[in-house]
């Protein structure tokens, strides 16, 4: 699999980070958009570790990128790109979080009920069984498997979405439990929001009103440890802000205000 797309012409000023983990090619339809900006990278994470991740994008930044660079990344990596930033402090001179994860624990039991409060009882047993199927040791066929699960909860995750193609080119699951087991545990010790105190560039996070990820999930710990740090809700707006009907545009203008 590639490992890295570029869009638009040098200097690449901006790096765009995938979700999941194991959903690469997922922010294509951004870095294509932001593109007209300036030049965008979009690195693919392939490792199976929190630590090759890191390594990897490191590598690639360094080699292709504009340093130091704008660093957006969605979900997972926001989180990634969070982790980066508060480790390659010289690589990153804004970093933007969208729809990102959850940087305390506590907030988790919330994320869950709101999306299966958003399914019809049939898709909620789709959920579970799903869900039992991918905790299933030795199980074959686990990556199809996220692939299905993915897509039920992008139903519970978006408020009134467009019509698109998912651009994800291919699930991985054997990532996305290794890193994700990485990311968890990171998290419940508190050393993930820890590492915020390490982070001096400016920090926005974009996160969506109907995003079933709670935003105090990530107001509250990152506004305690990384000292610039703002916060910009989207209105009628999930976890994908490009994929939504009403937030689209208004979501793309305040990041390429954010590039300017």
């Amino acid at each position: 699999m590639i490992n890295l797309r570029k869009y638009g012409k040098k200097p690449y000023a901006a790096a765009v980070l995938h979700g999941g983990p194991g959903a690469p090619g997922g922010v294509a339809p951004v870095a294509r958009e932001l593109s007209a900006v300036c030049g965008i990278l979009e690195p693919m994470q392939t490792s199976a570790t929190l630590e090759g991740q890191l390594r990897e994008l490191r590598d690639l930044l360094e080699e292709h990128g504009e340093l130091p660079l704008t660093l957006i990344g969605h979900s997972w990596g926001a989180m990634l790109g969070f982790i980066f930033t508060a480790q390659n402090p010289r690589f990153v001179k804004k970093l933007i979080l969208v729809g990102s994860g959850l940087f305390n624990e506590k907030y988790v039991p919330k994320l869950s009920e709101t999306r299966l409060s958003r399914l019809n009882e049939e898709e909620k047993l789709q959920a579970r069984n799903l869900r039992e199927a991918l905790n299933t040791p030795g199980l074959e066929g686990k990556s199809e498997l996220l692939a299905r699960f993915g897509k039920l909860m992008l139903k519970a995750d978006s408020f009134d979405p467009l019509p698109q193609d998912s651009e994800v080119i291919e699930f991985q699951y054997h990532v996305f439990a290794n890193v994700w087991k990485e990311a968890r545990e990171l998290r419940k010790s508190g050393k993930l929001l820890e590492l915020g105190k390490q982070i001096h560039c400016p920090t926005v996070a974009i996160h969506g009103d109907y995003n079933p990820h709670p935003a105090a999930g990530i107001t509250e710990p990152l506004s305690q440890v990384v000292k610039n740090f703002r916060f910009i809700p989207l209105a009628k707006c999930g976890h994908y802000p490009w994929m939504e009907r009403a937030a689209r545009e208004s979501f793309f203008q305040l990041l390429k205000e954010e590039l300017r």
